[in-house]
């Protein structure tokens, strides 16, 4: 993996209970292991609860460093939505959420979906036109959003990075960290 410089970089990592643990602590690491700072983005204080891939039980817990409602968009120079079926279910029917994620495009700031987290940009309305990867089983809604899906370990379309599962986890770190590193992106727009 190709070395990255990104001291003075904020993070915003979106989640819920329910998130797909390797796929916000795998991330964040890559991110800490960078120089970036990363917060914890949620709808309420307190902790959220991963799972781990294939297993019910609760595992990991996580604190919350801003609320939704405080966390502003220009704080932060990308945002990271990690999987899971719970989490990005819960986020995308959010209004503050949706707003949340709006702003990172019309900045031209990276953005990074995995797994099913691609379905919060889905209700975000950001999807018309692009080229993404998800989840198999979330293809068809995004395509119905107008999003051409394909099925690859990463697909970058200017700053929006997408993957389809923790299998993918190496190939997708990798491009978001590039992505961060080279900044906004004049096409990444609502």
């Amino acid at each position: 993996m190709k070395t990255y410089d990104l001291k003075n970089k904020t993070v915003a990592i979106l989640a819920a209970d329910g998130f797909e643990q390797s796929e916000l602590l795998s991330p964040r690491d890559a991110l800490t292991n960078a120089g970036a700072e990363s917060a914890i983005v949620s709808l309420d204080n307190g902790h959220i609860t991963g799972y781990d891939s294939g297993n019910e039980q609760p595992n990991e817990r996580v604190k919350v460093d801003v609320t939704v409602d405080h966390a502003k968009a220009d704080d932060f120079d990308a945002l990271v939505i990690p999987g899971g079926l719970k989490s990005p279910d819960t986020l995308r029917g959010n209004d503050r959420v949706q707003k949340f994620v709006r702003k990172f495009f019309a900045d031209g700031k990276p953005v990074a979906a995995i797994c099913h987290g691609p379905w919060v940009l889905i209700n975000a309305g950001v999807l018309d036109g692009r080229k993404v990867t998800s989840y198999h089983s979330i293809k068809q809604d995004l395509i119905n959003a107008g999003a051409r899906w394909t099925d690859e370990p990463v697909v970058c379309d200017q700053a929006l990075v997408t993957s389809r599962n923790p299998g993918d986890l190496d190939r997708f770190n990798e491009k978001l960290l590039e992505e961060i590193e080279e900044g906004k992106h004049a096409g990444q727009t609502v």
